[in-house]
């Protein structure tokens, strides 16, 4: 190893430049793994480690990504909340497939997930939404997702307005907000080695199973 890759390695206390993916056997599930993986994020530090990239397609194949925070999940797929009236949404409405990122760059790894989506129960979004502070739920309520915002005085007047509406009761789960989960059929899981010579493990999902493959970095 050169003193400069040495000194890379020191500057990212080892994570990820000179240590390789531990073998992973073929029963290994991919949410496992995430969820080791989601758990070593949680623990070095990193500021948001839930947060990912959303990726989505309009009809007339313009790709467009966003960050959004990562709120649960389990093998049924990956979980996060928006307003249903957004611009995201809309594309997910005319095309439901959809790609997550996840980067953790001082481990020097990264997620990729490819899928489909589906809404969460009115059950489950409204637990999420009950969970929220109240000037969350009330901006939900406020705003108008994507749409065009004329001037700053009709988003405080909008606020305003719902503020004195629930002044005196629990704010309500709006029908036009909730959870999307994402039903993953690819997962990537890309560990950086120094040289560029990068593992890359993906797990595909084949008959109600998934396989397991490697990639060049």
């Amino acid at each position: 190893m050169t003193l400069f890759e040495k000194l890379r390695c020191l500057l990212t206390f080892g994570q990820g430049v000179a240590l390789p993916l531990p073998d992973i056997s073929s029963s290994t599930s991919p949410f496992t793994l995430f969820q080791q993986w989601f758990d070593d994020a949680n623990k070095s530090g990193i500021l948001l480690p839930e947060a990912m990239s959303v990726s989505t397609c309009s009809k007339n194949g313009q790709p467009s990504s966003r960050m959004v925070l990562l709120k649960s999940f389990d093998e049924q797929g990956f979980v996060f909340y928006t307003n249903y009236g957004s611009r995201k949404s809309q594309e997910l409405v005319d095309n439901d497939k959809v790609a997550l990122l996840f980067h953790w760059n001082v481990l020097q790894r990264q997620v990729r997930i490819e899928g489909t989506v589906e809404k969460v129960s009115h059950e489950q979004s409204n637990h999420y939404f009950q969970s929220r502070d109240r000037g969350s739920q009330i901006g939900a309520w406020a705003s108008k997702q994507s749409k065009k915002l004329p001037h700053n005085d009709e988003l405080k007047q909008r606020v305003e307005y719902f503020e004195n509406k629930f002044s005196d009761s629990e704010v309500p789960l709006p029908e036009f907000w909730g959870g999307i989960r994402v039903k993953p059929h690819y997962i990537e899981f890309w560990q950086g080695r120094a040289s560029r010579l990068h593992d890359r493990i993906c797990f595909e999902q084949q008959d109600n199973s998934w396989q397991q493959l490697k990639l060049y970095p």
